[in-house]
């Protein structure tokens, strides 16, 4: 069998379990030697899906380009810039009021310890597919009825939605534009994306499923805009993913401090918009795994770049009640493409 031959069965496998209603991938080798476009179940290699978290590397690199600008400093509060946005009271910590001392700096890096507003009865919401709107304001009352869960600068990450509604707003006031309008004109015309951007209308391309159950919430993925609205295809997934990781999106001396990895949750790392994972020998009966650099969605979304074997990996099992699916997966792959060489 080549090596498209087993990627596919791969999929094929996986999109046969219980509550699996349709598989997109795409893998692709720096070089182009290893280059295959998959799906299985419900789906075609090119429909359109909805990338949720993935979108939070677009965000970060709009701030990176906004940076390089001297438009934004990353050690500007966000109070600065959101002026007509009152961040008093958003995140208080034993009596201590961080609103508006936070930084764009921990935003990016998700050092806050703000309050997820996702986790408020959002997610519940969407869970049932009960649909509904919501913006900024909303996103911060949400946050302010919910506990924080650390002071800034707490020695690690720890991974809010908030943190990424707000630097959307930072992008939309340092622009001029909608997020939506500073995305198309700063990332998707420049890389030829016609088919990336915030969702609009009730056309999510690929539904997301939990479990059984469609979820139809075309509303509450337009809203999270900037934390997780965007809906992309693979082929245009991956010009962003090499764009991205090839440093064309910002200037290239910036990689290194987005790379200044924070400990989130086992087994993932938080720099800058970016994941890590590199799991121990001792998960691995000793083996050797590649790390991997990118980013996951709760929607079971993955785009990211194993540097080592130089190899890009993207795709979506569309599915929200396991969204840590995606590692043990591209391991896997990653494992077919090591044994044929990085052939075909």
């Amino acid at each position: 069998m080549t090596l498209n031959d087993r990627l596919q069965s791969l999929l094929d496998v996986a999109s046969a379990k219980a509550n699996t209603h349709a598989i997109l991938l795409r893998v692709q080798s720096g070089d182009g030697r290893v280059n295959f476009t998959g799906a299985a179940g419900a789906a075609t290699p090119d429909t359109r899906f909805p990338i949720a978290s993935i979108t939070k590397m677009f965000t970060a690199a709009l701030i990176m380009q906004l940076v390089d600008e001297g438009r934004i400093d990353l050690d500007q509060t966000v109070q600065s810039i959101l002026t007509g946005v009152d961040l008093t009271g958003l995140h208080v910590v034993k009596g201590v009021d961080h609103g508006p001392a936070l930084t764009v700096r921990h935003l990016l890096h998700q050092t806050s310890g703000l309050a997820d507003y996702y986790e408020s009865d959002l997610v519940h919401d969407l869970k049932q597919g009960r649909d509904r709107s919501y913006g900024l304001r909303d996103v911060l009352r949400m946050t302010k009825a919910l506990p924080p869960q650390a002071a800034p600068d707490s020695g690690k990450s720890h991974y809010s939605d908030t943190n990424y509604q707000l630097l959307g707003a930072v992008i939309a006031a340092a622009t001029g534009q909608t997020f939506d309008a500073a995305l198309q004109s700063r990332i998707c015309t420049p890389l030829g994306l016609q088919q990336t951007g915030v969702l609009c209308g009730a056309d999510m391309g690929l539904p997301v499923y939990h479990a059984d159950k469609r979820l139809d919430v075309s509303q509450i993925l337009t809203s999270m805009s900037s934390d997780g609205g965007i809906v992309s295809t693979l082929d245009e997934m991956l010009i962003f993913l090499r764009a991205f990781m090839d440093g064309r999106l910002f200037k290239p001396g910036n990689t290194a401090q987005m790379r200044q990895w924070s400990r989130l949750f086992f087994p993932l790392q938080y720099g800058f918009g970016l994941m890590r994972v590199k799991l121990p020998r001792w998960m691995t009966l000793l083996r050797a795994t590649p790390e991997l650099i990118g980013h996951s969605g709760a929607s079971g979304t993955f785009a990211f770049h194993a540097p080592k074997p130089d190899i890009y990996v993207i795709g979506t099992f569309n599915q929200t009640d396991a969204p840590r699916r995606p590692i043990s997966f591209m391991l896997r792959v990653l494992a077919l493409v090591a044994k044929h060489g990085g052939g075909r």
